[in-house]
């Protein structure tokens, strides 16, 4: 029976409520100070507190998708993910014409020509006022000689809301992944710049420039931009830079590398959705404004605006993962000059379990689509 079955969430909860209903009718019976008395009352409620933990959890992961599998839920899922390009039309993509397929090391700062160096920065917006922490991964080869005049790509790598920059590289490993794959001959050397998406905490802004509110979407694709080219050597163009994030994190890589070609030319989702919540941690992002609502609509922006000539990279999973259909959808409606590629697992959940198995080939694909 799969973890997320109803099946199990029905047996769960059953085996809960008879749990309890033994513990309220045997107490009398076991009201004595014998051991087996003691060690009678104690096995009850341990096992009702345990089935009662169980189906909340249940009912909470099957409402969220944090977890596809049982293999998923005990860290046994590793098989990586495999990246797909799927060949893009004037009318769209058909889903029917299958793409080319393409299938660590510690980190160190002692020695930077030789694990790389963390950078720990304040990125400050003159025109938004924004003044945001990120954390700046410099591969070892932007410490050696031969490389001493060399522009580097840079990605930015943001978190889901509200998460922690620091989950980056002690969760989701981006530079020991990078590390590994540039020794495999898979990357090439890539500045990281990663943050997170709210850089008005607590309000979860969703990258986009909230009227009389936090100016995020300038922030991310124009401040930043230059406020890192200004201290370190990457590129000032688009195709020197590209993003990459998991849930919102992924939704505002589709959706800025959709709106500002000028900044990014690929843009990768992990577990990304297509359009942004209203809910008490947004507050009004529109401020009432439907055509700014409907902007903010990647699916909306595929029926209606002109595509984009830019590198976009969705994943999901068939199980486990609440955005399957509309991750179909939105490869489906990508329109030349837009290019689309996918990661669709069988099985993963809403993690950093399934986002690790994600981020090697993304990271591969997105070092493709980017230029020194």
């Amino acid at each position: 029976m799969d973890l997320t079955s109803k099946t199990v969430l029905l047996l769960t909860v059953l085996a809960a409520v008879a749990l309890f209903a033994s513990t309220v009718l045997l107490w009398p019976r076991l009201a004595g100070r014998t051991w087996r008395a003691v060690t009678g009352r104690i096995g009850l409620l341990l096992a009702t507190q345990l089935t009662l933990f169980a189906s909340v959890g249940l009912v909470v992961n099957n409402a969220f998708g944090f977890y596809a599998s049982w293999a998923d839920l005990f860290g046994q899922e590793t098989e990586a993910g495999v990246v797909v390009d799927h060949p893009t039309g004037r009318n769209g993509t058909d889903l029917g014409r299958q793409g080319v397929q393409r299938t660590g090391l510690p980190h160190d700062n002692r020695r930077a020509d030789v694990a790389g160096r963390l950078d720990k920065v304040l990125v400050r917006g003159e025109e938004t006022g924004i003044t945001s922490p990120a954390y700046v991964y410099l591969p070892p080869e932007y410490f050696h000689p031969r490389y001493a005049k060399r522009r580097f790509p840079t990605a930015v790598v943001l978190t889901g809301y509200p998460g922690t920059a620091e989950a980056l590289y002690a969760k989701l490993h981006y530079p020991q992944t990078e590390r590994r794959l540039v020794a495999q001959g898979k990357m090439q050397p890539t500045i990281l710049v990663m943050m997170r998406p709210t850089v008005a905490p607590p309000r979860d802004t969703e990258c986009m420039d909230i009227p009389n509110g936090p100016q995020t979407e300038t922030f991310f694709t124009r401040e930043l931009r230059a406020d890192i080219a200004a201290h370190y050597r990457t590129g000032t163009q688009a195709r020197n830079w590209g993003i990459i994030g998991d849930s919102t994190g992924g939704y505002c890589a589709l959706k800025m590398t959709m709106r500002h070609p000028e900044a990014f030319s690929a843009g990768a989702a992990l577990s990304g959705y297509y359009k942004a919540p209203l809910d008490p941690t947004t507050g009004d992002l529109f401020a009432g404004d439907p055509q700014l609502q409907r902007e903010n609509d990647l699916l909306w922006r595929q029926r209606h605006l002109p595509p984009p000539p830019v590198n976009l990279l969705v994943t999901t999973s068939k199980q486990g993962e609440t955005n399957y259909t509309d991750t179909m959808r939105f490869i489906r409606g990508t329109k030349a000059p837009t290019r689309i590629s996918s990661i669709v697992l069988d099985s993963g959940g809403h993690n950093f379990n399934t986002w690790r198995r994600e981020i090697p080939p993304a990271l591969t694909w997105l070092s493709t689509r980017l230029s020194a």
